[in-house]
């Protein structure tokens, strides 16, 4: 009794209910409306063919197997089908793709022919598959079901492929097919259960005649195939539309928070000759240089969305260029005239008088992947002061190399750690907050930035937090450097044994682990007062980087080694990836660790 509503409770509901507590914390306004807009048109794309199937009698259902109502004579149970398979298969496809950004899958055809003809053949391939069905004798009944589920099938795959082709060739198969396959192979086990129960069946007159496996029909099993492959298609020519707005602003200088159909279709239907390649080279290697530099904020790099997380890469693109550049010069001169280089490309950008022709000669010194990187630097949305404060903390670190001269080294007393911490990170906390304060869909609502000054100087204390943090992770990979940013002060100047002298050093990483955390304490409900939209990404790469941290603190409490490797570079504290994952999982939840 009732078969076909409790295939739903037993295996639909509970599945899309699991996925629907795991990507809850993750969504954003734009998956939202992903989901409701592929369920609208999934539904609205399939009724017409499904009650057509039913009124021809292709497919039956017992009538002591469903409730009773019906929409054009298909049952209320196969109307939830159509959108709780959406739902599960869209679900899995947004949670498998957190961590892409489809904007550096996006390319030019004018400089990547492949393209244009792997694009060409797969519209010749699905023109095929509806034509060739309506040439075939008519007069055998047989093959009905399958005739009509490939002519259903076609127009729509052709269509996706157009407008979704790049993101479609471009994403690694774990991306793609998975969210195809898990769902398919799931749907044909509970098909398998239905079909042998008499739940729904096939009119033997329209079928092949071919099983998959036992009760398994051949048509059944393509068609879930084909609706899932339509709606990561559908979902993947979603994000290639939303793709191409955020990533041209030159070609789409506004785009709401939630662009209109219409807008989206415009972003599809632009000519990929327009796609700017330079930019997309720039943002490529700077996401190449996160996913390397900074596990930590890759991981949160995923969590934010649109021109915001763009920026926020670009903006540590130059961060890490610099510190590379820098820190790995071979010797105090060349370093120094790094930091002149830089110093020089920041004076042209913030220019008033600034042109493509000056740019254009102060980046003459740089590697040329730097150069695709810091000439996409959002300096209109950036204040210049932290930039060159940041280069102020490059220079603190060039006095190391001069103490060997001197004998007095750059960090004497607490004052000179938390000017360090504020010139290398706290700066990276301001100009963070500035372009979520920038990217704000919401700011021209009245009262929205009331607390932007108290949230900005929370931001810059966060900044020191991690930077203290960092300190104590990598005392010996700096001592290795000739680098110690203890303070001077704090350390005894009588001789001690080697055993005292590393209880000394663990007593000052204590101490300065115990302040991070004191501020860490002060600051952390600041995050709660930012833009809704971008608060969340901010709890992850904060968290995320405090749960070293935290590492840190229980190995010192439990009297474990510091140093050590922990999924990371060998002789420093890290956090595996499994826990990353758990901790930006949680906090993106609203769940806090501990103090």
């Amino acid at each position: 009794m009732y078969d076909y509503a409790w295939v739903h409770v037993v295996y639909t509901i509970p599945i899309a209910l699991f996925l629907s507590v795991v990507l809850a914390p993750l969504l954003t306004r734009l998956d939202v409306y992903k989901i409701c807009f592929l369920v609208v048109v999934a539904f609205s794309y399939t009724l017409p063919w499904d009650s057509y199937l039913v009124r021809n009698r292709i497919w039956t259902y017992p009538s002591e197997a469903v409730i009773g109502p019906t929409l054009f004579s298909v049952p209320i149970e196969e109307l939830f089908f159509f959108i709780v398979q959406t739902y599960i298969t869209t679900c899995l496809h947004i949670l498998l793709n957190k961590p892409v950004l489809n904007a550096i899958h996006l390319h030019n055809e004018h400089t990547q022919g492949k393209f244009r003809v792997q694009k060409r053949m797969g519209q010749v391939f699905f023109a095929a598959c509806f034509v060739v069905p309506l040439l075939l004798p008519t007069d055998h009944r047989e093959g009905t079901y399958m005739k009509l589920i490939i002519c259903w099938v076609a127009p729509i795959f052709y269509m996706l492929w157009t407008f979704g082709y790049q993101l479609l060739l471009s994403l690694p198969a774990s991306k793609t097919l998975l969210p195809i396959a898990v769902p398919t192979l799931f749907l044909w086990v509970v098909d398998t259960l239905a079909l042998q129960r008499g739940t729904w069946s096939i009119e033997s007159g329209t079928k092949l005649g071919i099983h998959v496996w036992p009760h398994l029909e051949i048509e059944e099993a393509m068609f879930f195939l084909v609706t899932n492959s339509m709606i990561v298609m559908g979902s993947c020519a979603f994000d290639n539309a939303a793709a191409i707005l955020d990533a041209f602003p030159s070609l789409f200088p506004n785009v709401p928070g939630m662009p209109s159909p219409l807008l989206m279709l415009q972003g599809l239907f632009t000519s990929t000759s327009r796609y700017d390649q330079d930019r997309l080279v720039g943002l490529r290697n700077a996401l190449v240089v996160l996913s390397k530099k900074s596990r930590s904020f890759y991981l949160a790099s995923g969590v934010f969305s649109g021109r915001l997380r763009i920026d926020l890469i670009l903006l540590y693109g130059f961060c890490r260029v610099a510190d590379d550049l820098i820190d790995d010069a071979a010797s105090a001169e060349e370093a120094e005239s790094w930091i002149a280089h830089f110093t020089n490309f920041l004076d042209v950008m913030y220019s008033s008088h600034r042109d493509s022709a000056r740019l254009e000669k102060a980046l003459v010194p740089f590697p040329p992947s730097a150069q695709t990187i810091l000439r996409l630097l959002p300096a209109e949305k950036l204040p210049s002061q932290p930039l060159y404060a940041l280069l102020d903390g490059f220079r603190m670190d060039l006095d190391f190399t001069n103490e060997k001269s001197t004998g007095h080294p750059p960090i004497q007393t607490e004052n000179d750690l938390e000017k360090y911490a504020t010139c290398v990170a706290a700066t990276i906390g301001e100009l963070c907050l500035s372009l979520v304060y920038a990217h704000d869909p919401d700011q021209h609502y009245p009262g929205a930035h009331d607390n932007r000054e108290e949230c900005t100087q929370a931001g810059i204390n966060m900044g020191r937090v991690l930077q203290y943090i960092n300190i104590v992770r990598d005392v010996k990979t700096d001592a290795e450097t000739g680098r110690c940013y203890i303070p001077n002060q704090w350390l005894a100047k009588k001789s001690l044994t080697p055993h005292e002298r590393e209880q000394e050093i663990l007593d000052c990483r204590q101490r300065i682990l115990t302040g991070a955390f004191v501020t860490y304490a002060a600051n952390r409900d600041a995050i709660e007062e930012l833009p809704a939209y971008a608060k969340g990404g901010i709890r992850v790469a904060v968290e995320s980087y405090v749960e070293i941290g935290r590492v840190l603190r229980s190995r010192m409490q439990n009297g474990q080694p510091l140093d050590f490797a922990g999924g990371g570079k060998a002789g420093r504290a890290s956090v595996p990836k499994w826990r990353r994952v758990w901790v930006g999982w949680r906090t993106m939840a609203g769940k806090r660790g501990s103090i």
